[in-house]
């Protein structure tokens, strides 16, 4: 059974981004870049495709495209160990955001509530802005 011959542009609609993210990723060493053939054109397996798909659920997930490319060197055996420590502290960073996003809304939402509730001609926002009060 002979390989597939796939264009870049091929890969790309595959894996559902553009042409320039495929390059992209060749030119950070994410995806290799097969030599050329003789009329010019490069051909690509399908699993770059699924390479691709990868990198960008990855990046979805909030990881950096160096984290990504720590992953694909740890794609081997006994690595489940070295992608979990990966995962766990990405997870710790995602918990803190939250954390820190949770105290935001709840100091803005204070604004708001100050802002519907009585007061005087000055803006509450304004006042507790300008007196040092919020705080997340």
């Amino acid at each position: 059974m002979s390989e597939a011959k796939l264009t870049i542009g091929h890969i790309a609609r595959a894996a559902g981004v553009h042409i320039e993210t495929v390059r992209y990723y060749q030119r950070r060493g994410l995806v290799s870049v097969p030599s050329k053939r003789a009329r010019g054109f490069r051909y690509y397996s399908p699993e770059i495709a699924s390479r691709v798909r990868f990198i960008k659920r990855a990046q979805a997930l909030g990881m950096s495209l160096k984290e990504v490319q720590r992953l694909l060197k740890l794609d081997a055996k006994g690595a489940c160990k070295e992608n979990r420590s990966l995962a766990v502290a990405k997870l710790a960073l995602v918990e803190q955001k939250l954390s820190d996003l949770a105290k935001l809304r709840d100091v803005l939402s204070g604004l708001v509530a100050a802002c519907d509730g009585p007061h005087g001609a000055s803006c509450p926002i304004i006042e507790r802005l300008e007196g040092g009060e919020p705080s997340a």
